[in-house]
């Protein structure tokens, strides 16, 4: 049975997957002190659904293939937002106008007004 890896080697093989597959401006959000529930959040922007849906899928995959066990995936079935929560990293996959509505990175932003701007 392999070992799960850390936190910091699951998010540069997320970043990694993302570069390859081309999705678009991609932002990491340190969690760690802020959140019990995950050290890294991701979020990340497709061109469209098959995008969205391609990207989710090879992140998926890579994380399979490292040896993390129980990821959770919400939203494949259309493709407008897919979550993927490896425990330690959540990644947000987004179609550019899903991302522009819900806006998840002021939500975590260390200065919320800042970001509002």
């Amino acid at each position: 049975m392999k070992a799960q890896p850390d936190a910091d080697k699951t998010l540069n093989m997320i970043l990694s997957r993302l570069d390859d597959m081309k999705a678009e401006e991609t932002v990491t959000i340190d969690l760690r002190g802020k959140s019990a529930f995950s050290d890294y959040m991701i979020v990340t922007t497709g061109r469209v659904n098959r995008h969205v849906g391609a990207i989710a899928e090879n992140v998926t995959k890579a994380l399979k293939e490292t040896g993390i066990k129980n990821i959770h995936v919400e939203g494949l079935p259309n493709c407008d937002w897919v979550l993927i929560d490896s425990g330690d990293v959540v990644l947000h996959v987004f179609r550019p106008e899903v991302r522009e509505f819900y806006n998840l990175e002021r939500l975590w932003a260390q200065n919320p007004a800042a970001a509002a701007i």
